[in-house]
């Protein structure tokens, strides 16, 4: 395989990976307004949770029970990481552009 051969190969993998890049736009949009708002409902939630005088004088089972947005909130975000919501709203990030050792790499 010739170079000028190679070159037409990687503009047409830059092509085709610019396009697959372009049709996830959309729902990393969406993953990533979900994960904002998971995350504010849990920061927000934890804010009460330790500003709560009652969260010192009973145990943390109980406290966790008496904060019940904190911990749904919380459970929620576990959740979403294990389901790989950090793979989705990173996989757009991902540059077409190439290196000069002909490698792709990540922003």
């Amino acid at each position: 395989m010739n170079s000028l051969e190679q070159a037409e190969d990687l503009k047409a993998f830059e092509r085709r990976l610019t396009e697959y890049i372009a049709c996830l736009q959309p729902a990393t949009g969406r993953w990533r307004t979900i994960l904002i708002v998971v995350s504010v409902c849990t920061a927000t939630g934890a804010w009460n949770w330790l500003i709560d005088p009652e969260t010192q004088k009973v145990s943390f089972f109980t406290s966790l029970w008496n904060h019940p947005f904190f911990t749904i909130s919380c459970i929620t975000l576990i959740g979403l990481f294990f389901a790989g919501i950090h793979k989705r709203v990173v996989a757009p990030s991902i540059s077409p552009m190439s290196n000069r050792s002909g490698r792709i790499h990540v922003l």
